[in-house]
């Protein structure tokens, strides 16, 4: 039986309208976890599975506004698609990490006047063939997946840990890094002394 993920990846829509242009993780940032599973990308921003979290779909934004750069937005795929066909995009939904209640209004209200035609068209095609519903309330929803979350299992790469400056809990190898010691450098003036 095919899953609402492959029905989803079989469907000849655009998904860059829906803020989720498909491709591989061939220049990975800083923050994507080495494991991750990409839906599709919104710039540098990366939807995904990670395989320790079953079907939860998560957010990777190396921009992030708020202090953790991988975030959860949905409880499986299904209701990541209910919750696009809700706000139209994914966009919104990544943001309401940072948002409160008025702030996420406000964003959909401009949200709900910049959405193309062909924008519509994408989520209604995509209802269509999925036969889902939106979600009632997104906002409501996102914030209830993200309370209390632990994150302890994401995989990182050194490299985030690194930028981030946040202790390695696989510790750090230094014995492997090879150390480059150089001469100091001293540096002469010549000072030109007044003369009377």
């Amino acid at each position: 039986m095919e899953t609402i993920y492959e029905k989803y990846m079989a469907l000849p829509i655009d998904k860059g309208l829906l803020c989720l242009e498909y491709g591989d993780i061939a220049d990975p940032y800083f923050c994507y976890p080495v494991n991750a599973k990409p839906i599709g990308f919104e710039g540098c921003i990366l939807y995904c599975f990670l395989p320790e979290y079953g079907e939860m779909v998560f957010a990777c934004n190396p921009e992030s506004c708020v202090d953790q750069n991988v975030y959860p937005l949905a409880a499986n795929f299904e209701d990541f698609i209910r919750l696009i066909l809700a706000c139209g995009t994914a966009n919104p939904l990544e943001q309401i990490v940072w948002m409160d209640k008025n702030k996420f209004e406000e964003h959909m209200a401009n949200e709900e006047k910049i959405l193309t035609d062909e924008q519509r068209t994408a989520a209604q095609q995509l209802q269509r063939a999925l036969s889902l519903l939106p979600i009632e309330n997104p906002f409501e929803y996102v914030k209830s997946i993200q309370k209390d979350f632990d994150g302890s299992k994401i995989q990182y790469s050194d490299e985030y840990y690194e930028v981030t400056g946040i202790e390695n809990p696989k510790g750090t190898n230094t014995q492997d890094k090879h150390l480059v010691e150089f001469e100091p450098v001293v540096f002469e003036f010549n000072r030109k002394q007044d003369s009377d």
